[in-house]
């Protein structure tokens, strides 16, 4: 069953792999609902969050396949349950309309909005939280003239991890092994064919 997953990617900042990151999306004909890349908490790594409806299946194959690539080091992948998560909405309607109507403040205050730009023609309000909440906030202000709308691409960080530096310093910690498991097998298996 579909249901809406969060992919969070680590990955050096590259040029062109975002490129390649959602080309893999578009091979598989699948949507990308909302897509963020920012800085992560590690310095040189980029953290890019993916939102997508898809099977929980596809989702982990996807996840294997983007970290494929070169620069990527880790992708993992949560269920809203598992991620805190907020978008970023503003707003612009009309300044007349809002100064008339103290109704609308009201409402406004309701919905955590707050003015950032205040213009004779124009007012724009932000605010953050999840879609259905933004959303709603449009519903409010349509009947006010809604001029227009935008929102941001998700920001999620998971619940239950300590953060991918901490991922980075554990790796750096373990000691190179001296043979691969592979040629270990591999050198099970000539002995096995030889015999």
């Amino acid at each position: 069953m579909k249901k809406e997953f969060t992919i969070t990617v680590y990955a050096e900042n590259h040029i062109g792999l975002l490129v390649r990151i959602a080309t893999i999306f578009s091979r598989r004909k699948i949507n990308i609902e909302s897509l963020n890349t920012s800085p992560s908490e590690a310095e040189g790594i980029h953290r890019f969050t993916i939102v997508i409806d898809e099977t929980e299946e596809v989702v982990r194959k996807l996840a294997r396949q983007i970290e494929k690539q070169v620069e990527v080091l880790k992708a993992y992948y949560n269920t809203n349950d598992e991620i805190v998560w907020q978008e970023l909405a503003l707003y612009k309607v009309p300044t007349d309309e809002i100064a008339e109507k103290v109704k609308v403040e009201r409402l406004l205050r309701e919905h955590g909005a707050r003015a950032v730009v205040i213009r004779k023609d124009y007012t724009i309000f932000e605010t953050s939280g999840h879609r259905e909440e933004t959303d709603k906030l449009v519903e409010v202000l349509a009947p006010y003239g809604l001029i227009e709308f935008v929102r941001s691409a998700r920001v999620a960080i998971i619940k239950d991890s300590k953060g991918f530096h901490e991922k980075l310093k554990e790796f750096e910690q373990t000691e190179p092994v001296e043979e691969l498991v592979e040629n270990e097998f591999l050198d099970k298996q000539d002995e096995v064919f030889s015999m």
